[in-house]
C-alpha cells in the first residue's frame, strides 16, 4: 500500500510540473489518503504486537 502511495505522489510530482492541475491534485489526493491508510494499518499491526507478546 505505501508502494501505490509512493506511485501516485510520483504521478502528482509529474504531473504537476507538466502543469496538469486536475490529474495532479486528484493523484495527490489519493497519495495521501493511501498513506494515511498505511500508517492506520501499521498502528494496528504494532499495537496487535504489543498485545500479542504480553
Amino acid at each position: 500500500m505505501l508502494y501505490w502511495a509512493l506511485v501516485f505522489l510520483v504521478v502528482a510530482l509529474i504531473a504537476g510540473a507538466l502543469g496538469f492541475g486536475g490529474i495532479a491534485g486528484t493523484s495527490a489526493g489519493i497519495a495521501q489518503i493511501l498513506f494515511f491508510i498505511f500508517l492506520v494499518a501499521l498502528a494496528v499491526s504494532v499495537v496487535m504486537h504489543l498485545a500479542r507478546r504480553a
